[in-house]
C-alpha cells in the first residue's frame, strides 16, 4: 500500500521501520529539526534520519501550507498513519488518502485522550490499558475506534516497562487495521465519554508527603521517564537541596502518620524509610541536586542522615 506516515517522536521510528520492512511505499511527514539537550544542539526527528538512510521521501513543516498540501496530495496515498506526530492534522490533509488516516494511541480510548496516556494510566493506578487505532477527526483523539487491544498493568510496571509492552502490540494493531481497511471489513465503534491525559510540567514531579505511599508510588511509576519525582532536603540549616528519587518501594500501606515527610528508620546498606500520610516508603537509589546518581545508603553516609530529618 501507499502509506502517508505522520511521525516525529523516537517511538514513531519503530512503526516506520516495520512499514518499510513490510514493503509499503512510504511518504513521511514529520516536524522540523529543533534544539534539544544541553547546549541547544539541533536535533533531527528519528524518522527523518531513517528516511535519509533509506532514501524515503519526506517533508518537514510546522504548517500545512499550500505547497505542502499539494506535495502530500500528489503522493496519492492509500492510507495515512499517525504515530506520535505531535501536532493536530487538519481535515484537508487527513481526508486525502483513499482509506483516510488513522492514529495509533496508547490507551483504551475514550480513556486518556492526549499526549501522555501511558503516564496518566500509571499515575491513576490503573490495572489495565492498551492500544487503539482510530480514524483521525477534528478534535483531540476523537474519531471512531477501529481496532483495540488491552494489556494488563503489573504492580512493578513504570512508564518505561509499560511502553515496552505497548509498542509491539501497537504494531500488531496497525497491521490488523491495514488488513481490515484493505479488505473493507472494518467495523467502526464510536467513542463514549472521554477522559484526558495532558502533558506534564517539571513541577508535577514534586512529592506531596501528605499523600499515601501508594499514591506516591504511582506518581513515581507514571513520571519515571520525565520529569521523575523529587523532594527537598535541608542539611545543617543550609539552603534546601532538591533530591530526585530514582528507586523506592512501599514497605507499609496502612499506617497513618502525622509526621509525614520524616525519616523514620535507617536501613543499613539499603537506604532509609520516609513516612507518608498513609504508609511508608523505603528509598534505595537517588540523585542529589548537582550530584551523580548514588545509592540511598551512600547518601545516608555522606550526609549523616538521621531519623527525624524531614523532606519537604
Amino acid at each position: 500500500m501507499k502509506v502517508l506516515f505522520f511521525g516525529t517522536a523516537s517511538i514513531s521510528k519503530f512503526y516506520l521501520e516495520h512499514l518499510y520492512s513490510s514493503g509499503h511505499e512510504l511518504f513521511i511527514v514529520t516536524m522540523p529539526d529543533k534544539p534539544a539537550l544541553r547546549g541547544q544542539r539541533i536535533v533531527s526527528p528519528a524518522v527523518k534520519i531513517f528516511a535519509i538512510e533509506k532514501s524515503i521521501k519526506f517533508i518537514q513543516s510546522l504548517k500545512f501550507a499550500q505547497d505542502v498540501q499539494e506535495t502530500i496530495k500528489n503522493f496519492n496515498a492509500d492510507v495515512g498513519i499517525a504515530v506520535s506526530y505531535g501536532k493536530l492534522i487538519p481535515r484537508n490533509i487527513f481526508a486525502l488518502p483513499k482509506y483516510r488516516t488513522f492514529n495509533i494511541h496508547f490507551s483504551l480510548l475514550p480513556k486518556y485522550r492526549g499526549a501522555a496516556p501511558v503516564q496518566h494510566a500509571l499515575l491513576n493506578g490503573e490495572t489495565k490499558t492498551g492500544v487503539t487505532s482510530f480514524y483521525i477527526e477534528d478534535g483531540l483523539d476523537a474519531g471512531n475506534i477501529l481496532v483495540q487491544r488491552s494489556v494488563d498493568i503489573e504492580k512493578k510496571d513504570n512508564a518505561q516497562t509499560l511502553f515496552n509492552k505497548l509498542v509491539p502490540i501497537g504494531v500488531e494493531v496497525m497491521d490488523q487495521t491495514l488488513s481490515l481497511l484493505k479488505s473493507e471489513k472494518i467495523v467502526i465503534i464510536p467513542q463514549g465519554e472521554p477522559t484526558f491525559a495532558p502533558t506534564f510540567k517539571k513541577e508535577d514531579g514534586l512529592i506531596d508527603w501528605s499523600k499515601s505511599a501508594k499514591q506516591l508510588y504511582n506518581q513515581f511509576r507514571g513520571l519515571y521517564l520525565w520529569p521523575g519525582v523529587y523532594s527537598t532536603f535541608i542539611e545543617n540549616c543550609a539552603k534546601s537541596k532538591r533530591v530526585k528519587f530514582l528507586d523506592f518501594e512501599i514497605v507499609d500501606e496502612e499506617s497513618k502518620n502525622n509526621n509525614y515527610g520524616t525519616v523514620v528508620s535507617i536501613e543499613k546498606n539499603v537506604g532509609f524509610t520516609i513516612a507518608c500520610a498513609v504508609g511508608k516508603i523505603l528509598v534505595t537509589r537517588l540523585q542529589p541536586e548537582n550530584k551523580p546518581i548514588m545509592s540511598a545508603w551512600s547518601f545516608v553516609l555522606g550526609r549523616t542522615l538521621k531519623v527525624g530529618k524531614t523532606f519537604k
